[in-house]
């Protein structure tokens, strides 16, 4: 029984953390999916900077990730940095971050993102249809230019994006464009770095039980969705996978029915 517990903080046979000395950005990292991951990933013994626009939460869920890591010998860094990640200089600022203090980055997980309350294109104001795209898919844009100069190979890049990149979902054309438009951003993108050995793939989540769903859809079953730890696990095995293996897609989906194909961040 203590070896189990032992392996469910991240640590193998022997103590070995598999991602000691390795360092990840988790945007949007406060709660949800991208706390998840962020918590997974120092399991795993690697340093994580997380960000957020509310400073309060931020700070409390890195101190949450320290207070998981603690018994580690060794314990990562896990850093707090506010950062919209729609304004240019206030990603510049956060890689500029990650470079002072650490000089390069192993993983990228663009995980920020946000919703839209069920909208028709008629009612669709172009105040909502900037703000999808500015924060899902500019934003995606952005870290991964400024997080480049900082990989070398074997570096990976996972881009959350959900189910929506492959599904049309009615009343959701802002949310959709801005999903299917990051898939493509993520296409081109690992056809352009494979040639530097830097793996870049598109996590697709269906249905997942988070704080999302109270503007989507208030009364959706979250007992049918996914766990954010299953998708944890599941950008975990991504990461860990040898660097000759380049996993282009995750499709995580719940075995629900029409419910999966709801999507969330």
């Amino acid at each position: 029984m203590a070896a189990k517990r032992a392996q469910s903080k991240g640590q193998r046979s022997g103590g070995t953390l598999r991602l000691h000395g390795k360092v990840a950005v988790v945007t949007g990292g406060s709660r949800g999916i991208g706390y998840a991951i962020a918590r997974t990933l120092a399991g795993e013994g690697c340093s994580v900077v997380i960000t957020g626009r509310d400073p309060v939460t931020l700070k409390k869920s890195a101190a949450q990730i320290r207070k998981s890591v603690s018994t580690q010998r060794k314990p990562p860094q896990i850093v707090s940095q506010v950062c919209d990640v729609r304004d240019p200089e206030a990603v510049d600022a956060l890689f500029a971050e990650v470079k002072n203090r650490f000089g390069e980055l192993d993983i990228l997980v663009n995980n920020a993102g946000i919703s839209q309350a069920p909208t028709p294109v008629p009612e669709t104001s172009v105040e909502m249809w900037r703000n999808m795209l500015d924060t899902n898919l500019t934003s995606v844009f952005l870290c991964a230019r400024a997080a480049l100069p900082l990989m070398s190979a074997g570096a990976t890049i996972i881009n959350n994006i959900s189910a929506a990149a492959k599904q049309v979902f009615p009343t959701f054309s802002a949310y959709t464009a801005a999903k299917h438009g990051v898939y493509g951003f993520t296409l081109a993108l690992r056809e352009e770095l494979i040639p530097r050995g830097i793996r870049v793939t598109a996590l697709m989540p269906g249905a997942t039980a988070t704080e999302i769903w109270q503007q989507i859809m208030p009364d959706a079953p979250r007992e049918q969705m996914i766990n954010v730890e299953n998708i944890a696990q599941a950008v975990l095995y991504a990461v860990l996978l040898p660097p000759e293996a380049n996993l282009s897609e995750l499709l995580v989906l719940p075995t629900c029915g029409s419910i999966g194909a709801k999507s969330s961040d």
